[in-house]
């Protein structure tokens, strides 16, 4: 399974970035190929709203702005599989991450039949990394959500991630990926690693941790 593995941080050495390694190397563990972007290095205007509300996107699916949205459109088209980082910033995704989404909606939410979405029954997962307070993961996985169910892609996991949670979350996001990359299209997964260890040793398992939270 090739899976996008997209990160949004202009830290290379921060919590988001590490999210996004542990889900690169889960991939790789899962021998599938991973593709790692960062949207920080692209650029991505916000949405012009053009001719009276509708452009392109609604008759061509295709954003008329000339920015790399393009590029980064045709990279969610040849992915079969997902994953969504970002740092949460007043409990939302990053910038870069709204401006992607909202234009990349305009564009497949406009097309007659919902399953041509490009990323329709795509197998997501989502992760939030606050690196400050460690507060809003909640919301920002909330919103996250939203554009899953917008797009039709088959939401699999929502990771929240703190530094505080650093270490058994990176364990968590590393599993989650070797069990979405080595399980076949429509294949009930396993449950990962870190949360059989929690059920063997009485601990409640990772996915029931973040339930309670």
């Amino acid at each position: 399974m090739k899976v996008l593995v997209i990160v949004s941080s202009p830290n290379a050495e921060g919590l988001t970035a590490a999210c996004g390694e542990a889900a690169r190397q889960g991939v790789v563990d899962g021998r599938s190929p991973a593709r790692v972007i960062n949207l920080n290095e692209f650029r991505i205007e916000r949405c012009a709203v053009c001719d009276g509300g509708w452009g392109t996107c609604q008759t061509q699916h295709e954003c008329c702005l000339e920015d790399d949205f393009p590029t980064v459109h045709r990279m969610f088209a040849e992915a079969e599989g997902y994953v969504w980082v970002t740092p949460v910033y007043f409990g939302e995704p990053s910038e870069p991450y709204k401006a992607l989404f909202d234009r990349m909606r305009r564009c497949e939410l406009t097309r007659p039949v919902r399953n041509e979405s490009v990323a329709y029954g795509k197998p997501t997962i989502c992760v939030a990394a606050a690196g400050g307070t460690g507060g809003g993961t909640v919301s920002c996985l909330a919103q996250m959500e939203r554009w899953v169910k917008q797009l039709g892609a088959d939401g699999r996991d929502y990771i929240p991630v703190t530094q505080r949670s650093r270490n058994y979350e990176l364990e968590t996001i590393h599993d989650a990926l070797v069990a979405l990359a080595s399980a076949k299209r429509d294949e009930p997964q396993e449950l990962p690693i870190s949360a059989r260890r929690g059920r063997r040793s009485g601990r409640p398992s990772t996915s029931r941790r973040r339930g309670e939270r």
